[in-house]
């Protein structure tokens, strides 16, 4: 007799255990383009309510997936889910489980150390202009894991395969209807005209994110400059914008320039990672 294979509805897979299933909660959690704080017992003295190894993951709207011990310890954990997201960096939990008059939050008589690890969708690279450079940047950001959103104000540019997550045929202002950009993000100019970089810019400068970066001369973003003046953009939003943008490699054919700006962006990162 042929078995008959049986719809389940979403959740923990037959025979799998409760941390995995909070794993793969957390692989969609992410891959939904959502945060979440994932806090583990990493070792436990005498009485606690939960082993070494158990897992919780706090969503980026406070809800709680699995447990380390519950009660006001789990809570205090859960409290402590929003800073470590603030901060992107992991932190580690010592709580004693003796007395709760000097504030310990419990009595079972043990100690519990818990390791808080955020985890972050993968930051946005929009570039904006997709010629040869730009294709260049997006198929290097697609491969060093960056989300990539790509946008071109001409028909058909953006037709053929790409290795970008999203496309957008149209002005930038549409392209950021689509995508909210934050201070994770990074923004890359790499269109064919001052016109475009005055427009694009006009629109970036008023989001949130995190780098914004012009290919062009120096005569070029000159005369950019000027006219995002005459438009009323201050000092500290020119600031905000780096052009040429890349490292200087001396680098010349579109492969090369991605390189540079991919590795200015990494460099970015690390540096803010710290």
């Amino acid at each position: 007799m042929t078995g008959t294979p049986v719809d389940r509805a979403p959740g923990r897979l037959p025979g799998q255990t409760a941390e995995a299933h909070i794993l793969s909660d957390l692989v969609d959690l992410l891959a939904a383009g959502r945060s979440g704080v994932l806090a583990t017992v990493l070792n436990t003295d005498r009485s606690v309510p939960r082993h070494a190894g158990s897992k919780m993951l706090i969503t980026d709207d406070g809800r709680r997936i699995g447990s380390v011990g519950g009660g006001e310890m789990e809570a205090r954990v859960a409290a402590e889910a929003d800073a470590c997201l603030a901060e992107g960096t992991p932190r580690l939990l010592e709580y004693q489980l003796v007395n709760p008059g000097d504030g310990d939050p419990g009595v079972c008589g043990g100690r519990a150390t818990i390791l808080m690890e955020p985890h972050m969708p993968p930051s946005t690279v929009l570039v904006v202009g997709y010629g040869h450079i730009g294709q260049a940047v997006t198929d290097l950001a697609h491969w060093l894991g960056y989300r990539v959103v790509a946008t071109d104000d001409r028909p058909g540019t953006l037709d053929d395969p790409t290795a970008a997550d999203l496309v957008v045929t149209g002005p930038v202002s549409e392209a950021l209807e689509q995508v909210d950009l934050t201070p994770r993000d990074h923004a890359v100019v790499v269109t064919r005209s001052t016109d475009l970089d005055v427009e694009s810019l006009v629109c970036l400068l008023a989001t949130t994110v995190g780098s914004i970066g012009v290919m062009g001369s120096s005569r070029r973003w000159e005369t950019t400059c000027q006219r995002l003046r005459e438009l009323g953009t201050t000092p500290d939003d020119l600031n905000r914008v780096t052009s040429p943008i890349g490292l200087e490699l001396g680098a010349e054919n579109p492969e090369e320039i991605a390189v540079s700006v991919m590795a200015q962006i990494v460099a970015l990162d690390r540096s803010t990672a710290r």
